[in-house]
């Protein structure tokens, strides 16, 4: 049943049932019939699972442009360096830490700090997704590297702590200059020279 109010008699009235399903019915038209023509003009396609992850993994799947993107998001310490350090431990993107790994900066498993690694595969950490591995590096600079202020102190720490190479740190310096790496953080201010 549906009630009123009529502002005429400051009353609340009973409206009967046939009035009732009638006013439904025209509602249901007037809100329905629009609706039903905007979806069906708009061809919605209703995807497959399959195909919704093949869609999502195609729009995320690595690139160097999205990997600078998300240090510049993430506010990366020195993010020059950081993408070398990971064109460096990945073989330019290309080896099986990176590609089963999903692990771009040959992490190990942290024990001592929040990590976003599922684990240890190949003596290294691995990653559902080649984000996380970012954000692990995130986190390690975070607990780690919170208090270094310069280029300098940076390398000394990467060859002190991080680098099994003694040659490392030069690699890195090597890279940054020959691909001009900097110039993708230029306009960003994320490092101080």
């Amino acid at each position: 049943m549906l009630y009123f109010y009529s502002r005429k008699n400051l009353n609340i009235y009973k409206v009967g049932v046939f009035r009732s399903v009638m006013i439904f019915i025209l509602f249901g038209l007037v809100v329905g019939t629009p609706a039903y023509f905007v979806g069906k003009s708009n061809s919605y396609h209703v995807y497959s699972e399959t195909e919704m992850l093949i869609k999502i993994r195609d729009a995320d799947e690595f690139n160097k442009e999205k990997l600078i993107q998300m240090l510049i998001e993430l506010n990366v310490k020195y993010p020059h360096i950081v993408l070398a350090q990971s064109i460096i431990e990945t073989g330019s993107w290309r080896s099986k830490i990176f590609l089963e790994n999903h692990n771009l900066f040959g992490m190990k498993e942290a024990r001592r700090r929040i990590t976003t690694a599922g684990g240890t595969q190949h003596n290294h950490a691995y990653y559902n997704h080649w984000r996380e591995s970012v954000y692990d590096y995130a986190f390690y600079q975070c607990r780690y590297l919170s208090s270094i202020n310069s280029e300098s102190e940076y390398y000394n720490y990467l060859s002190s702590y991080y680098a099994e190479s003694p040659h490392y740190v030069n690699s890195i310096r090597e890279l940054i200059e020959r691909e001009n790496i900097k110039n993708y953080f230029k306009n960003q201010n994320l490092f101080t020279k």
